[in-house]
């Protein structure tokens, strides 16, 4: 049973008369287990919903024709995802500091995520009737952390003892279910041989396994009585990319894919040159830091070049993350050059997580402050979007952009974490 939530005026739910409180209770002779179930159905052009009426009861069917993937016209309840069960060496949850939001706190662990949202998840707490659905309702792609193929590395990687994840990859693959994997480097633990040994095995599987991301272990100052891991160093960073560089080759050869890609930070930490942007394929693994920076330097190029006669003298700042600084500090020098504008990058240091923790996306808003106070922005202080919790509109402390403006005493603007979000902001500035 999946409650209704909000009627969209006009649409189809609305014509038929349901109402908020409203459940579908059955899809055509089916039980409705979830809202994943009933998304699916808005996929048919011909389905009945059975919906049980608030108030008195009543079950409808509703016998409905539509165009395939037409809305049905309500929001439905979301569910609360799956908890994870596992107790990871690395799990970034158990390295967050004290006193923020509960739900910061959560461990999901979700395969109706997994295909929804791209999240990552392990699969060591689905149930043969889990593995059926997915196969059955086709839901691909799913975003799998594997860790290690090693049986033994694996469990240790993920605290406790685990089922092999080979066979579930098997069942998935030959069924047709595209999986996107990821491997967190743990120095120590499953690098060298058990990386290797890692890397070939998932990649016999393409092109089932679309691609396998490599993502170094993120470590924080917040790491009181967990197992000591060692950060990835230059050295490390070094090592690896160069093993990838073969991976890569022999996998093109073969598959007539490179399969294995690394994240930026290892380009990062490595002090290497990042690849072209056409060496990241399909960039599935985008979400991942993966082509991040290569993307952003052809947006980059596309932009200025687009630019033509603009005209905007204004003075104005922008945060981010220490890793990112250097790229866009090289973007907004030739796009003063190009617009006349005069722009100040700040990296914002991370005292919430610690040194070692340089991405955009989890710098809060007091380390702003912290960093700010006493400085002029400008017309206004642009903040990238990736800072923002996702559909909420404030950073991990909860500070909101306006309480950071009020705090800071200027204009704060939340923009795209792109070259024309920049863009845009410095034209509505001008105006």
């Amino acid at each position: 049973m999946v409650e209704i939530i909000e009627i969209i005026p006009g649409g189809i739910a609305d014509q038929l008369a349901l109402a908020p409180g409203d459940s579908i209770v059955a899809i055509d002779d089916d039980p409705a287990r979830d809202f994943l179930d009933v998304l699916i159905a808005e996929l048919r052009e011909e389905v009945t919903l059975v919906v049980e009426k608030s108030g008195n009861g009543e079950l409808w069917a509703l016998e409905i024709e539509k165009e395939a993937g037409e809305p049905f016209g309500f929001v439905l309840k979301h569910p609360e995802p799956a908890r994870c069960g596992n107790n990871c060496i690395f799990c970034f949850v158990h390295q967050m500091p004290k006193g923020m939001r509960r739900t910061l706190y959560v461990k999901d662990e979700d395969y109706r995520f997994s295909y929804l949202y791209g999240a990552y998840v392990t699969l060591s707490n689905v149930s043969k009737e889990d593995i059926e659905r997915i196969i059955n309702q086709r839901l691909s792609p799913l975003y799998v952390s594997i860790h290690a193929t090693d049986p033994d590395v694996r469990s240790r990687m993920l605290g406790r003892a685990v089922s092999p994840i080979q066979p579930i990859v098997e069942q998935l693959v030959a069924a047709g279910i595209e999986l996107h994997t990821q491997v967190v480097v743990c120095p120590g633990v499953n690098d060298n041989a058990v990386l290797s040994e890692t890397v070939a095995t998932l990649a016999a599987y393409y092109p089932g396994i679309k691609s396998l991301a490599l993502v170094p272990v993120g470590l924080t100052e917040h790491r009181q009585n967990l197992e000591n891991l060692q950060p990835v160093t230059k050295d490390d960073a070094r090592k690896i990319l160069a093993e990838l560089g073969g991976w890569q080759q022999r996998f093109l050869g073969e598959h007539d894919s490179r399969i294995v890609f690394a994240a930026d930070e290892f380009y990062l930490k490595a002090e290497g040159a990042i690849p072209e942007l056409t060496e990241y394929e399909d960039l599935d693994q985008l979400e991942n830091g993966v082509g991040m920076i290569a993307q952003f330097r052809a947006l980059s190029e596309e932009t200025l070049s687009e630019v033509g006669e603009l005209n905007c003298p204004v003075q104005f700042s922008i945060v981010t993350g220490v890793a990112f600084h250097p790229e866009l500090q090289r973007f907004v020098m030739e796009l003063e050059d190009a617009v006349g504008c005069s722009c100040d990058v700040y990296a914002v240091e991370n005292r919430l997580f610690g040194p070692m923790v340089t991405v955009a996306g989890l710098v809060s808003g007091q380390d702003i402050v912290r960093q700010l106070q006493n400085r002029n922005p400008g017309s206004a202080l642009l903040v990238p979007d990736v800072m923002m919790r996702d559909g909420d509109h404030r950073f991990l402390d909860d500070l909101t952009p306006e309480q950071l403006g009020e705090q800071l005493g200027c204009r704060v603007m939340v923009v795209p974490s792109t070259p024309w979000g920049i863009i845009d902001a410095i034209e509505e500035l001008n105006q």
